[in-house]
């Protein structure tokens, strides 16, 4: 081998290595109309969002969060939690503390929060703070003094799930997640008391909690399930110095470690933008923590203008939002763009070509190519979790804007880029599946030329 093709050898490695090492991005405060407190925010893709908070405050988001609609919920109350299903279905939990009877008002839309009605939760004194449904009939919520209930016909009625009656069973529940239609875990507790978490095998039939001598002294917010043994719970204690800590089962819940981090805080939430990139909010900490190794090791940063930060999402590798208080809402931007691998016989057949016109100054086209299943070994198995992306970077593989097509149908489709505020250079895009969260390059990236 020639000494100048070893040389061009050497500084190809050099920068797939800088590309696929991993590296923690970036948040950035976004503009939103409101400056009451959120507490949750939701997006179902990296375009459709809803966000929630103090005095019925509802806005949604079909692009990103580059614009917000303020809906009309009916309610002043407090919304503690929002969830949707897809781009139309929803539920959200109002509290009222205000006027009797007091307790929960359940809210439900199915035009994307157009229109919300309604549904008061049966039981007085009963506050719901989290919702979560499998599907358009099943779902669960949790909430205080203890509550953990299940629904099979979309949220009109609501029966109270059978947990045992250990001594730390009936908690607060904080968080509900499952992993298929047997495992399921719930979490909670009371700050200086205990914290919990309940787990069940057979599909919410029957809930287990903690043994009391596994458990830690403070309430346990979000989980991760990495599959049917292994899960993670955040949570903490901000006095005294105990700091954050992460409970950790790896035989399906029969036993939890409880480990302290050497940073002071509570955990309020925890989400994963990819298998081993995991970020928690600290709330009035006014810090992010974040590990790269799957939450084995954990650093932090502070967060954007110093906001108290109390719920994230990351709808897929390449999206993030979170909120906390005085109207904070921010947005993760990816340091750089994830390494595009060769496209391998599973991918065969997508194609994307070349954009029209380019150059161009306000508008160009995309046309892209859906193969048959049996071409690309049925990447697309249910075209209603599926969806198609083309995400647009810049030279240095910061990501600019994304467009989605609904459409994953066999055939050719078409996307329309509207420039806007993007400033005159040269770009790349590429075709990218979006399947329950996970992300699918389908294309080698191209490049257009916009001018101004």
């Amino acid at each position: 081998m020639k000494k100048n093709q070893v040389k061009f050898l050497f500084l190809t490695m050099m920068l797939l290595a800088c590309i696929v090492s991993p590296a923690q991005g970036t948040w950035e405060k976004m503009d939103i109309p409101t400056h009451h407190y959120l507490k949750s925010v939701y997006f179902t893709d990296s375009l459709y969002g809803w966000v929630a908070g103090d005095s019925g405050t509802i806005l949604h988001t079909t692009d990103g969060g580059v614009s917000w609609l303020m809906q009309d919920c009916h309610s002043f109350n407090e919304i503690v939690d929002v969830f949707f299903l897809n781009r139309n279905l929803g539920w959200a939990s109002a509290l009222n503390y205000n006027t009797p009877p007091f307790g929960t008002v359940l809210l439900k839309t199915t035009n994307g929060g157009d229109d919300w009605v309604e549904y008061p939760y049966p039981v007085e004194n009963i506050f719901i703070s989290c919702i979560l449904f499998r599907d358009s009939l099943t779902g669960w919520i949790g909430g205080t003094p203890h509550a953990l209930a299940k629904t099979t016909n979309g949220g009109l009625d609501w029966q109270e799930a059978s947990v045992d009656t250990s001594i730390l069973a009936f908690f607060p529940v904080l968080s509900i997640q499952f992993y298929d239609d047997r495992y399921g875990y719930a979490s909670g507790g009371m700050f200086d008391i205990a914290g919990v978490i309940w787990r069940t095998s057979d599909g919410g039939s029957m809930w287990y909690a903690i043994d009391a001598s596994e458990a830690p002294a403070d309430e346990v917010h979000g989980l991760h399930i990495f599959d049917s043994l292994n899960v993670m719970g955040a949570g903490g204690d901000p006095d005294f110095g105990y700091g954050v800590g992460m409970i950790r089962t790896s035989d399906g819940g029969m036993h939890w470690t409880y480990d302290e981090l050497d940073i002071q805080g509570n955990a309020y939430d925890i989400d994963f933008r990819t298998n081993s990139e995991v970020w928690a909010p600290l709330g009035p900490k006014q810090k992010f923590i974040y590990s790269l190794d799957a939450g084995n090791t954990w650093n932090w940063i502070t967060t954007p203008d110093s906001t108290a930060i109390y719920d994230v999402i990351f709808p897929d590798s390449l999206h993030g939002f979170a909120v906390g208080q005085k109207g904070a809402m921010l947005k993760y931007r990816p340091r750089i763009v994830p390494s595009v691998p060769s496209i391998s016989a599973v991918y065969e057949g997508f194609m994307l070509s070349q954009n029209y016109p380019n150059p161009f100054r306000i508008t160009t086209k995309f046309k892209y190519y859906v193969p048959p299943p049996e071409k690309n070994n049925h990447l697309i198995p249910d075209q209603s979790d599926a969806f198609l992306e083309i995400g647009v970077y810049n030279m240095l593989g910061k990501e600019e804007t994304s467009l989605t097509g609904s459409n994953t149908l066999t055939g050719w489709h078409e996307m329309e880029l509207v420039t806007g505020d993007l400033p005159a250079g040269i770009y790349f895009y590429q075709l990218r599946l979006i399947n329950r969260g996970q992300i699918f390059p389908v294309t080698a990236p191209r490049k257009f030329i916009l001018m101004r």
